[in-house]
């Protein structure tokens, strides 16, 4: 494996960024599937600290929708959530894969100041995407022996404001959560290591 990855192809600027590792054992090719096959959603329901941060996040996005004097509807959460099942369509989208070394994926939308919303696009329209107020998240799983019998894991996110409102925006809400990305990144590694175990 070189050291290009196709996450710097992706977003190759980014305005904050998070990186989380694991050692997990196994090769490649198994931990690889292992990130693909992964149910992320179950992690999530399956774990206190997580449901936790979410519903604080919940809880914050009603009052701003109240304060605005509008009518919060949560989204539907989707029965599974496995980077297998993603496309080059919707709203987190597939950005591409180099297995079993790396695979890329991303989303683009405004998700502070108390409102989430995703933006549907294609992969294609992902790394050309300028339209003001927004911001684009790119992330990556990437995978390095770690020794003859086990894997490096690697979860990096960056995140890429569309203009300078946006930027600050962003900033001031990344300032506020970054630590419980953290958490929830280190989770979804933590998933993974026991999906590769079987």
């Amino acid at each position: 494996m070189t050291d290009a990855m196709l996450l710097d192809e992706v977003l190759p600027r980014f305005d904050a960024t998070r990186v989380e590792h694991r050692v997990i054992d196994g090769g490649l090719a198994p931990v690889y599937d292992a990130v693909l096959r992964t149910d992320f959603l179950r992690t999530w329901r399956e774990s206190t600290a997580l449901r936790m941060l979410f519903a604080a996040r919940t809880s914050a996005e009603r009052l701003v929708a109240m304060a605005r004097g509008r009518q919060y509807s949560e989204p539907e959460a989707p029965a599974s959530l496995r980077l297998k099942d993603l496309t080059e369509h919707g709203e987190w989208v597939r950005l591409g894969e180099r297995p079993p070394h790396e695979v890329v994926f991303g989303v683009v939308g405004r998700f502070w100041g108390g409102e989430t919303s995703w933006e549907e696009i294609d992969a294609s329209e992902f790394a050309g995407f300028d339209r003001p107020g927004f911001a684009k998240i790119a992330c990556n799983f990437s995978l390095r022996p770690y020794g003859a019998a086990r894997t490096l894991l690697s979860y990096e996110a960056r995140t890429l404001a569309t203009d300078d409102d946006a930027r600050r925006a962003f900033l001031r809400y990344w300032t506020a959560v970054s630590t419980g990305v953290g958490v929830v990144m280190r989770s979804q590694l933590e998933a993974i290591e026991r999906e590769a175990r079987g």
